[in-house]
């Protein structure tokens, strides 16, 4: 068979680049193990006639080729048009224009083609979710003054006592928002992302840190933005931000982070001797330094295996918590005890964690509402196939599993009432939140026993309309019927004072309890003028009570400023618990959220107390 053309002079051409590499190969060797014919020089090529004058040159009609083969190799095929080599002598090269030095670029021009003007996000409104997802409106604050809203968050000790309170503080930190007046959008952020790390709500801290650009930042918001990326276990995370924090915001924190991020990004010769300067000026030692050392060596082509030791440690730090997360590094449960409960709810939250150290912390979190009712069902059926889980969460996995999906409605109960801790006991909240919807699911006429302990736990979740179908059912004047009444969205018909007076209180605090209801139901505006007067006598509860609080409160509520109602809010519930949070507190917080729109809300935080307290 003929071989074609193209394959020739290929061949051709590979037999030119072995005889270049010849010399070199049988270099220093006592005999040559190469075919005959290879090695030998290359003859010159021949001259190249020159075309007459005048005359233009023919130009070729086959397929061109980079170069001519050499004379060792195969001859063409018949008929090949081989292009000829560029010109040798300096005379038949054509003259080089010289070359101009490049003008210096304006760094404002080169930033345009780095970030345009139309990617990037104005501090004017900042926040990452909108009012179509979810979020508050972009005027929640209004024209109140921004550093009074900045120090309202910087004093608010966090976590709060209700689920439901932070559930809404969370929604109000994270919304896409206009920046307050006379304070920097950047900073105004910081402040947000700061109070949902003391809250537990790492993921979101980050995500509100991140919705502003990074040649935005201050130096307030890079400590924010540190603290957020170790919170979420990710030291990846700081390093778009080490150029800028080295020059506005320099800490031993970003000198670490910087030979971090060279030893992520493969780089080990430069991340060492970052390490070595760092050692030498005693920038970070013992288990910290250790922590980053092991960061930089899980980098591509780190090398380097770092053992960590817990041993003299008395302190869990955010930056000891992050890089332990981020490595698989497990933490003593000693060492988080020697921190904030918001710790926990950053474990709850990391993926890195395996599921059976993470159910604990998952339920306290899934009690303050850091996580939701179905993410923390989901993490028990996860948890179910999980070869390394103990035994205790499998079988919590399995009770929730016949909670749910068993065909007789007595198995379905039972196994609440197991989830619960017992018949005859209290449940925790988080076993409430819990099994939210598998109490949803159960039928009002077939459970009246458990009727106080199904409609928390449904209104744990939201159901109040589920939790409303009940009202028929559940015998006046007990916890159930308390808390439909607060909750109920249809209610529209307002309680006598006898209705009020007819709840015994149920378990628990009775006598609190019935101050909350008195609270929450006047708050709602589901009892007249005169009852609540009278009730509030009768009760020691001193709704017209005034001072600094409450006048902020009406002020913002009558300004429907509905980010500052809420952050005002939080502060009247800074408590330990809810039987520390006085009924009238509870009446102002609840009126003022329904004066700016958020009823659900409102309703939620009220039953929530009866199911509490």
């Amino acid at each position: 068979m003929r071989t074609s053309l193209k394959a020739s002079l290929t061949a051709a051409v590979a037999v030119g680049a072995l005889v270049a590499l010849a010399p070199a190969i049988g270099q220093d060797r006592p005999e040559s193990i190469l075919p005959p014919g290879f090695g030998e020089p290359t003859p010159a090529p021949a001259p190249r006639p020159t075309a007459p004058a005048g005359t233009q040159p023919t130009r070729p009609t086959g397929p061109s080729q980079p170069t001519t083969p050499p004379p060792s190799a195969a001859p063409a095929q018949p008929g090949a048009m081989i292009q000829p080599l560029p010109p040798t002598t300096p005379g038949d090269a054509p003259p080089v224009p010289p070359v101009a030095a490049p003008a210096p670029v304006d760094p404002a021009v080169l930033a345009q083609y780095e970030m345009p003007e139309s990617a990037r996000r104005s501090l004017a409104t900042v926040g990452p979710v909108m009012a179509s997802e979810g979020g508050l409106d972009t005027d929640a604050f209004g024209a109140v003054d921004g550093q009074y809203v900045e120090t309202l968050m910087r004093r608010l000790t966090a976590p709060l006592p209700s689920r439901w309170m932070s559930i809404l503080l969370r929604r109000a930190l994270v919304s896409r928002v206009d920046t307050p007046s006379r304070t920097n959008g950047a900073d105004f952020a910081a402040e947000r992302a700061w109070l949902l790390l003391r809250m537990g709500e790492s993921v979101a801290a980050r995500a509100v840190s991140q919705s502003v650009d990074t040649d935005n930042y201050t130096p307030k918001l890079y400590d924010v933005a540190m603290n957020a990326s170790l919170a979420t276990g990710d030291p990846a995370g700081l390093c778009p931000l080490v150029p800028g924090a080295m020059r506005y915001a320099a800490a031993r924190g970003w000198t670490m982070a910087q030979a971090m991020c060279a030893g992520l990004s493969g780089n080990p010769a430069q991340a060492t001797p970052l390490i070595a300067t760092a050692k030498r000026r005693n920038v970070v030692s013992g288990v910290d330094m250790l922590l980053a050392q092991k960061v930089v060596g899980a980098g591509a082509q780190g090398r380097q295996a770092v053992t960590i030791e817990w041993d003299g440690v008395d302190q869990l730090t955010a930056w000891r918590f992050g890089l332990a997360m981020a490595t698989g590094v497990a933490v003593p449960d000693d060492l988080y005890a020697s921190a904030g409960p918001q710790v926990k709810y950053w474990q709850a939250l990391s993926p890195s964690v395996p599921l059976g150290a993470r159910l604990a912390p998952a339920e306290s979190a899934a009690g303050q509402g850091v996580l939701s009712s179905a993410a923390l069902v989901d993490l028990y059926a996860a948890a179910a196939t999980d070869y390394d889980s103990q035994s205790t969460a499998t079988a919590t996995a399995n009770d929730l599993q016949t909670a749910y999906a068993d065909r007789s409605p007595d198995a379905r109960l039972n196994a609440l009432r197991q989830l619960w801790g017992g018949a005859d006991t209290r449940p925790a909240y988080a076993r409430l939140v819990l099994t939210a919807r598998a109490a949803a699911r159960m039928n009002p006429t077939l459970a009246k026993d458990e009727a106080d302990h199904l409609v928390a736990s449904m209104l744990s979740a939201g159901l109040d309309r589920t939790a409303a179908r009940w009202l028929g059912t559940v015998p006046a004047g007990g916890d159930a019927w308390a808390m439909i009444m607060l909750s109920d969205p249809d209610a529209y018909r307002r309680l006598s004072y006898a209705d009020l007076a007819s709840y015994s209180g149920g378990e628990g605090d009775s006598a609190l309890k019935q101050r909350m209801l008195f609270a929450g139901l006047a708050g709602l505006g589901r009892l007249n003028s005169g009852d609540i007067e009278r009730a509030a006598q009768s009760l020691g509860v001193r709704i017209g009570a005034d001072n600094a609080w409450t006048r902020a409160l009406d002020r913002a509520a009558r300004d429907g400023q509905a980010g500052t109602v809420v952050v005002l809010a939080a502060i009247g519930m800074q408590a330990a618990s809810w039987k520390d949070i006085p009924p009238e507190a509870l009446y102002r917080i609840v009126g003022a959220l329904r004066g700016v729109g958020l009823d659900g809300e409102a309703r939620m935080i009220a039953a929530e107390a009866i199911a509490r307290a």
